[in-house]
């Protein structure tokens, strides 16, 4: 599974769910989002049959975007409106053969793209659906073996007090996936509001990643509905670096094409408005992608999330572990900053320094344990590492929002 498209190879996958209508499903649309510092797309937004996929499929190609298909025909049959199982008894069942023959339908028309990433089986499933979605993971695996299989999970709202972990848990036991993706919009309705349970979520979901060695994906928020707002610039570069001190491998940005007002959500504009106008967001996208994610990205993706502590958090966010001194930090000070420790296996470490507020800069001082004999700042412009002056300690200027990655030796 280590060699399936977006999990595999140097770059860090950046992703847009809710892509250009099939009216706007043009050449010019595909390449906007390559320019965007995107590397691949989800499709939904009504590009929803055969025909209409295909041709999204050949705006990839020629943008060099990849491609995971979300609610083809065929896929739908295949986990959403039947049940995957051989008990004739079973009602609405199909069988595995049935459903090998799905896989090979889509395969036989998208195949030919050289887009064509993978395929996006269910989105938010629960218990009883982990059955089905791990026989249709199994029959990708089996039919379409270099293709992802995808499913996005749930997030820990609603559910019974300690539960997600063992919701999380048994996706993963049960599907077998190439990855974990989760969804949660913390930015509440209110200006400068924040549901900071979300940073227990990522807890689970970076405690589940570790133990079955599994790249962990997330949505970001970059629109506004009824139960939350449309964010800042500032606001998704901070979800970004948050997610990425625990230790995301994975962006997704929902939504990039503002979502029709009919369906009944009270969608706001989000990187495109509803005439396909770039707001805001898409510019300020634009920056963080090809400025920081992309480049960051590489770097952080091979490593191996040590541990993720927040020092002197405003909030005490239930179950955050605080900063502790060890060998490689042996202390913060100044304000409140959220550090991801990685390891890439050697005597080194990376640190990524991000700031706890998406409202205001920063200014901390981290102190640099016995372990540490060079310390380096990530350049994300030149790509490169960079020597700092003093390897015992270090001032950390960060905007709202922004973070910084060292490596230490």
């Amino acid at each position: 599974m280590t060699d399936l498209p977006l999990v595999s190879g140097p770059d860090f996958p950046i992703g847009i769910y809710w892509p250009p209508p099939p009216e706007e499903t043009t050449a010019q649309r595909y390449q906007e989002i390559a320019a965007a510092g995107f590397t691949f797309v989800i499709t939904g937004n009504y590009l929803d049959d055969g025909p209409i996929i295909d041709w999204t499929l050949k705006q990839a190609d020629s943008a060099g975007l990849k491609v995971i298909v979300f609610e083809d025909t065929q896929l739908l049959n295949l986990t959403r409106w039947f049940t995957i199982s051989d008990d004739r008894s079973v009602p609405m069942s199909i069988t595995m053969a049935d459903g090998g023959e799905l896989i090979r339908r889509v395969e036989s028309v998208y195949g030919v793209h050289a887009s064509l990433a993978g395929y996006s089986l269910y989105d938010e499933p629960d218990y009883n659906k982990f059955d089905t979605v791990g026989k249709a993971f199994q029959l990708v695996r089996q039919r379409a073996p270099g293709r992802l299989p995808y499913a996005n999970l749930l997030p820990d709202l609603g559910r019974p007090a300690g539960d997600y972990p063992n919701y999380v848990e048994q996706f993963c036991q049960v599907v077998q996936p190439a990855l974990i993706s989760f969804d949660r919009y913390p930015l509440l309705p209110d200006p400068g509001s924040f549901d900071v349970n979300y940073f227990a979520n990522w807890l689970d979901i970076r405690d589940a990643g570790l133990r079955h060695n599994l790249p962990t994906w997330t949505y970001i928020q970059s629109v506004g509905t009824n139960w939350y707002r449309v964010p800042t610039v500032t606001e998704m570069r901070w979800l970004i670096n948050v997610s990425l001190a625990y230790g995301c491998k994975g962006i997704q940005y929902f939504t990039y094409w503002q979502p029709d007002p009919a369906r009944g959500e009270g969608f706001q504009p989000a990187l495109m408005d509803l005439a396909g106008r770039p707001t805001a967001l898409y510019q300020g996208a634009t920056t963080i992608n090809n400025g920081w994610l992309r480049p960051v990205g590489r770097e952080l993706k091979p490593l191996v999330s040590e541990r993720t502590v927040h020092y002197d958090d405003p909030a005490d966010p239930p179950r955050v572990i605080p900063f502790t001194p060890d060998a490689y930090v042996a202390g913060i000070s100044g304000d409140p900053v959220i550090l991801g420790q990685f390891t890439g296996g050697g005597p080194g470490r990376w640190l990524l320094v991000t700031n706890r507020s998406f409202a205001e800069p920063a200014l901390s001082s981290v102190t640099f344990g016995p372990a540490v004999s060079a310390v380096t700042q990530f350049d994300p412009a030149t790509q490169t590492y960079r020597p700092v002056r003093n390897s015992s300690s270090v001032s950390v200027m960060l905007p709202a929002g922004g973070a910084t990655l060292f490596r230490v030796q």
